[in-house]
């Protein structure tokens, strides 16, 4: 493995390719008032939740269907111009911004449920549905969709970039989730990968291919994905420690001694002061984990009292329980409206948002030094982490019209990313690559990868359109 570089950090330049206007005729000859050119709608477009910027694409296709999404990359194929998909806007890492240019596909009207099997345990979606739309489609059938990553993600832009959350210490990530899709090729080919079977061995794995590659291989314009029985029971529960090292302790030990902990989140001190002022809540302004338990009466109620036990051992205290759907929700509410508090803490600021994962063994040893860091840079920031699977977020709030907050913040993120890959981690646990990480990716998996990642995408997509800038550069 290679030291990051210097470099890593630097965002790639943007080479905008022509749009010709027979495209934009074309488009709009096919999709009439679902083709838009309108200013605000191509700027809505044209960013996520990031703190990166790039010009927004030249059109808007708002599909409808598969065929919709076919025939729009079909034209944009003719014309070798970029398609960027677009969900429900919520990525960080620049996932949506035309650095080259070119249209965006809007999938969010697809957002229908085409089959629940529930017998098997599965349901087949259309990529636009939202994750809490989804549970609310199944909730009649006992059944729930586990990934949780905070924000209300589509499916399809949780499939595209390998997202997991709060839940993926119990019930893993979209990689284990996803059984199946139809894609649509740069060609305009639609394809299927996977089946609703358990396991299979037949020929290359394709929907593994396609899961977490970022829209840059094809579109998904269905997606087969697990479902879970919804838990007997579930409690929740939350404990202040007298330091981040005593939660980080807890949180090892829970997970070393193999307790089914559904969710542990970590929330340090400036979060929980944040999340306070924004959700107008009490909770005590000390390190805090957020726990979920789910199971049987009797297994809940085990697991509780040993986790309980364990943080008592490290200084854990005023351990408080959210039994009731009402008290969960407004915990975990408060708990993923974290990073908005942390905004509207400083009018006006933009956040950058990291995303290491380490082995859980290393937390402490990444976690502790990359606080003193952040706490000896004087930059505002927020920390909350999915630590039962090793992974956590810092958010430096940055003013955008200082520039040296910026290059603060981009060193301290630099010097994470370097500390997560020599303890055995990666500097993208669920964000994915995007804009932000391309540095990164080199330096974590080495040149030999990456240039098989491109011959890949360059047989897939021969003329670089399927979201062209992203994960690396051609």
């Amino acid at each position: 493995m290679n030291a990051p570089t210097a470099a890593s950090h630097l965002l790639p330049e943007i080479h905008l390719r022509e749009v010709p206007q027979a495209l934009i005729e074309a488009l709009q000859a096919r999709f009439g008032a679902q083709c838009s050119t309108a200013q605000a709608v191509r700027e809505q477009h044209g960013r996520d939740e990031g703190s990166l910027q790039a010009p927004p694409p030249s059109a808007v296709v708002f599909a409808e269907s598969t065929q919709d999404v076919a025939d729009a990359v079909k034209l944009a194929a003719q014309y070798e111009v970029p398609v960027i998909p677009y969900g429900a806007g919520s990525s960080l890492e620049g996932h949506l911004l035309a650095v080259q240019g070119g249209i965006s596909i809007d999938v969010a009207r697809m957002n229908q449920v085409l089959s629940i099997d529930a017998e098997d345990l599965t349901v087949t979606v259309q990529p636009g549905i939202t994750r809490k739309a989804l549970n609310d489609a199944i909730k009649d059938t006992g059944l729930f969709f586990p990934i949780d990553p905070g924000a209300d993600a589509s499916i399809g832009g949780m499939s595209a970039t390998r997202a997991s959350g709060t839940n993926a210490v119990r019930y893993g990530t979209m990689r284990e989730n996803v059984l199946a899709l139809e894609v649509v090729t740069a060609s305009g080919e639609v394809i299927h990968t996977g089946t609703r079977a358990k396991k299979s061995s037949a020929g290359y794995d394709l929907t593994r291919l396609m899961v977490g590659s970022e829209g840059t291989l094809g579109i998904m314009t269905q997606i087969t994905v697990r479902l879970y029985p919804l838990p007997e029971a579930v409690s929740a529960a939350i404990c202040s420690f007298p330091s981040i090292e005593a939660a980080v302790r807890t949180t090892i030990q829970t997970i070393q001694l193999g307790v089914p902990i559904a969710r542990v989140e970590l929330i340090d001190h400036n979060t929980v002061r944040m999340v306070n002022a924004h959700s107008k809540l009490g909770l005590r302004e000390e390190p805090m984990l957020l726990m979920e338990f789910h199971g049987s009466p009797s297994s809940v109620k085990e697991q509780a009292e040993t986790v309980q036990e364990i943080a008592s051992e490290f200084g854990g205290n005023a351990f408080e329980w959210a039994s009731t759907p009402e008290e969960r929700t407004r915990l975990w509410t408060a708990r993923h409206n974290a990073y908005f508090a942390a905004v509207q803490s400083r009018p006006g600021c933009r956040a950058i948002s990291t995303d290491t994962c380490v082995p859980i063994s290393r937390l402490a040893d990444c976690l502790l030094d990359s606080v003193a860091e952040a706490d000896a840079s004087g930059i505002p920031y927020f920390l909350v982490g999915h630590v039962g699977d090793g992974n956590f977020h810092f958010g430096y709030l940055l003013d955008p019209n200082i520039p040296e907050e910026r290059v603060t913040a981009e060193d301290l993120n630099h010097k994470l990313v370097a500390r997560a890959l020599a303890l055995g981690g990666t500097c993208t646990g669920e964000h994915g690559v995007g804009l932000h990480k391309m540095g990164f990716l080199l330096d974590e998996t080495g040149a030999g990868a990456v240039d098989m990642m491109r011959a890949i995408k360059r047989a897939l997509d021969p003329k670089n359109i399927l979201n062209p800038g992203k994960i690396f550069a051609l």
